[in-house]
């Protein structure tokens, strides 16, 4: 898999200095490399208790993203998922470390415990006060000795941090941090393992299965269940999670392991507020990227119980861009739509014959759905066939409240259904036209002429007309053939649709974004839209 990176050996100094050149003069590194990389808080006096944490790389924006006011007052970086060495734990002690002492936040893996245990030691040797907090909260393997230091580790670092900042001292502030480890709990799902440079990855999650409990390297999880969306994976993980905090008002960090999108997130975000399983989660951290595992398709969750001295902690703000703050959870907030922009709701009739017709023209593109999302792919973004069948199955779950028996108002009511149900630009298009074709009714013109003035219309609208290797190629000759009979139209439909096949250059549309070579030979997905509904109509009033 490509990365964007230079070279294996320089990944994590690029990167550090990639951090640092964006700070605004906030950091600085210690002069070390490649073996010591150290990143320091350019405005510490040393007169406070100094926070160090650090590990491995590769869970990026932790460590070094959370060096600063209110959080870290240094980050020791190891090579990737790799523990930094003992020199370098001690250089970032020695650098930052003051008579207030300082406390190292270590995550539960033996190379960091010895590494910062071993630098701690050496630093005491020095007269320095050191304490050492090990952060073990993921709950993903019960049976496992040592529990992993995972994503709770960000609690303690805001936590430690506020008091820090405060000025309390070194034993309050390790207090403070002992207690939210052990009050914690952790736990990550994912679709797939992560990408480490330089290195095969390894693909142990088949598709359609996730892994529960997975570690921030990439480790094993507890097992590997089939994936049913989003709101039964955040379901399992709160079910390992609630048993923890039973009876408590907690607050969640809700973290992307790497490459999960923001959308994906904010999906969990709304299947983690909406749980039953979640009641007692009253506060959120995130969604954000935190504490990631390189490019890990998933997310975990971490909880801790909320006291006073804590939310106080959590919600202080701080001037670092990756950290996002903790929110009040609440119920979602809605207003009416302004006044002129709540539809206007037809009177509903009945005429069966209509009706018959409408669903039958439903039934025709849901049908056509994934051979047209298989050829829009070759002009556009794959979703022509989702967005009409969208549509198609909206439309008919409305049509009990359609005015069937008049066409003028059925054509309008179409066409402001079609507004609120079909997404892009088809359904602004679709909407101009029925509604144009109902205004034309309205006005006395007979159907098929009225269907050809709404045409008429999304083509001074649209700016396509024949030629432009867009529906309008089918659907124009489809139109004025109609009066002639539905058969006429329907072959009159399928000779504009495949003479887009040929055409060169989109004039018109997403296809005219697309390449000329990537077109010829493949219809319009929309023109093949029309033909299809027009072919499936004749067919079945043949029956």
């Amino acid at each position: 898999m490509a990365q964007f990176i230079n070279d294996k050996e320089t990944l994590v100094t690029d990167a550090i200095d990639g951090l640092l050149a964006a700070s605004d003069g906030a950091l600085y590194r210690l002069d070390g490399y490649p073996h010591i990389k150290v990143v320091c808080r350019s405005d510490w006096d040393k007169s406070r208790v100094a926070l160090i944490s650090g590990g491995g790389s590769g869970h990026e924006p932790a460590h070094a993203g959370f060096v600063g006011d209110g959080m870290l007052t240094a980050a020791v970086c190891g090579e990737v998922f790799a523990s930094p060495s003992v020199d370098a734990v001690l250089a970032g002690i020695l650098a930052v470390t003051g008579e207030a002492g300082c406390l190292l936040i270590v995550k539960n893996y033996t190379g960091d415990r010895l590494n910062f245990g071993l630098a701690a030691e050496r630093a005491r040797a020095y007269g320095l006060k050191v304490s050492m907090v090990i952060v073990d909260d993921d709950i993903a393997l019960p049976d496992l000795p040592q529990a992993r230091g995972v994503a709770g580790t960000l609690f303690v670092h805001k936590i430690a941090g506020s008091l820090a900042e405060d000025g309390a001292d070194l034993e309050t502030v390790t207090q403070a941090a002992e207690a939210a480890v052990n009050d914690m709990a952790s736990i990550g799902k994912s679709l797939d393992t992560c990408t480490v440079p330089g290195s095969t990855k390894e693909d142990r999650i088949a598709t359609g299965m996730a892994e529960l409990g997975l570690g921030i390297h990439g480790e094993a999880g507890v097992e590997q269940v089939a994936f049913e969306g989003a709101i039964s994976a955040m379901d399992m993980v709160l079910d390992k999670l609630m048993p923890h905090v039973a009876g408590k008002e907690c607050v969640a960090l809700l973290n992307n392991l790497g490459s999960t999108t923001p959308l994906e997130m904010a999906v969990l975000t709304h299947a983690l507020a909406h749980s039953e399983k979640a009641q007692g989660i009253k506060a959120i951290i995130g969604p954000a990227p935190m504490m990631t595992s390189l490019d890990m398709h998933g997310f975990s969750v971490s909880v801790l119980p909320m006291t006073s001295d804590r939310q106080a902690a959590l919600s202080r703000s701080v001037p670092l861009p990756d950290w996002p703050g903790m929110a009040m959870l609440a119920p979602v907030a809605v207003k009416p739509l302004p006044d002129g922009l709540s539809p206007i709701q037809p009177i509903p009739s009945q005429n069966a014959k209509t009706r018959a017709l409408i669903e039958t023209c439903c039934d025709l593109l849901i049908a056509a759905e994934a051979d047209l999302n298989t050829l829009d792919a070759k002009s556009g973004d794959g979703d022509t066939g989702s967005t009409l069948a969208t549509a198609s199955r909206a439309l008919k779950g409305s049509l009990d409240r359609m005015p069937l028996a008049d066409l003028t108002q059925l054509f309008r009511a179409i066409g402001n259904e079609l507004s609120q149900t079909m997404g892009g630009s088809s359904g602004v298009i679709l909407a101009i036209f029925f509604g144009a074709t109902g205004d034309a009714c309205a006005n006395g013109h007979p159907t098929p002429e009225a269907l050809l003035m709404g045409l008429e219309r999304i083509s001074q609208v649209g700016g396509a007309g024949i030629g432009d290797r867009t529906m309008i190629d089918a659907l124009q000759p489809a139109l004025e053939a109609l009066p002639q009979g539905v058969d006429a139209a329907a072959l009159a439909a399928r000779t504009g649709a495949n003479g887009t096949a040929a055409m060169g250059k989109a004039k018109a549309g997403r296809a005219s974004y697309v390449p000329e070579e990537n077109l010829i030979g493949h219809n319009d997905p929309g023109a093949e839209a029309v033909a299809r509904l027009f072919e499936g109509l004749a067919e079945a009033l043949k029956g």
